[in-house]
């Protein structure tokens, strides 16, 4: 039970209050298609700025430039600092916030998009995907500098709770750290997959004596045993 493997990309943080929030971290894949539909949205409007401004000669010109330059940095630091997402996030489901799991600031969101610049060295962000890849929570350097998570938040509501009415006592002491996991897979495992469910209850053979789907209610009913359930 002493080698609790973190199997999904989850960052459980506790609140002032004592309340655990658990955060569903977003993989490249989401945002980088998030990126992509802001990328068509910024494109499309300074194709629209730029029909009309272009009979203004010059003085269109330097207006476009500078429209261009507030489409490209601008856009995704206002809105991820009073919304928490761009239009494009907004599309996929995602959000910005603190590792704490509050909103953002100003400060926040000028840094993690200034350092886009390090995140797309040496081409199309290639720094910022291996930083994804090798973090525990997907995050780019950006994120890892101004102390920021982007998470899922459109997701479907938990299905309801396994109904295991039947208790088993603990076949060995376990550690006050050990019981808090066994007690928080039972309460976890009804918003995974049987398949999550059965391979984080192999880690837990030592203890139950077996796998698969009865591990899985094994653990469920030393769970009720801890909890006092009968």
């Amino acid at each position: 039970m002493s080698d609790a493997t973190m199997l999904d990309t989850y960052r459980e943080v506790i609140t002032p209050e004592g309340v655990p929030l658990q955060l569903p971290a977003a993989g490249p894949v989401p945002r980088a298609l998030a990126w992509l539909v802001d990328l068509g949205i910024r494109f499309s409007m300074m194709v629209v700025m730029a029909i009309p401004l272009a009979l203004l000669g010059d003085f269109g010109r330097g207006i476009n430039l500078a429209a261009m330059f507030l489409l490209l940095w601008g856009y995704p630091i206002v809105l991820e600092a009073v919304w928490g997402q761009t239009l494009g996030k907004r599309a996929l489901g995602l959000r910005v916030v603190a590792a704490n799991g509050a909103p953002i600031g100003w400060s926040a969101a000028i840094a993690r998009n200034l350092l886009r610049t390090v995140d797309m060295l040496p081409v199309g962000y290639a720094i910022g995907l291996l930083s994804c890849l090798f973090d525990a929570h997907s995050r780019r350097l950006g994120d890892m500098a101004a102390g920021t998570l982007v998470v899922h938040v459109d997701r479907l509501p938990p299905p309801p709770a396994v109904g295991i009415d039947s208790a088993l006592p603990l076949p060995q002491p376990l550690r006050a750290e050990e019981q808090a996991a066994v007690i928080a897979f039972a309460e976890r495992g009804p918003r995974l997959s049987p398949a999550r469910q059965q391979e984080l209850a192999a880690i837990a053979e030592p203890l139950t004596g077996a796998t698969g789907q009865v591990g899985v209610l094994r653990l469920y009913a030393m769970a009720n045993g801890l909890l006092g359930r009968q």
